[in-house]
């Protein structure tokens, strides 16, 4: 590691936020999938048909989808974005 990391030039800043972004977009969707598909599921039980995993199934191969582009696929709260931005400038510091 050294001990001056030399600042990133602007477009690996660019790339590191937009990235950054994507990432935090992916947990967004995950979040709210999570919670829909939950009250989904109340709803279902109390009719007695349980016909909630279908929606579920749909929507979580769109978010599985969403989540192989953002992690391995095109390169790309405030505390969790910031330190997702971190993770991104360090990764384009070591590429040099």
């Amino acid at each position: 590691m050294q001990p001056f990391p030399m600042p990133l030039s602007p477009d690996q800043e660019k790339l590191a936020r937009r990235r950054a972004a994507a990432k935090m977009g992916w947990y967004t969707h995950a979040t709210v999938f999570v919670l829909v598909n939950l009250l989904l599921l109340l709803k279902s039980s109390v009719s007695g048909h349980h016909w909630a995993i279908y929606p579920a199934f749909g929507w979580g191969i769109g978010l599985l989808v969403h989540g192989f582009v953002v992690f391995f696929g095109s390169a790309g709260g405030f505390g969790l974005r910031q330190s997702l931005l971190e993770r991104e400038r360090q990764r384009l510091l070591n590429d040099r």
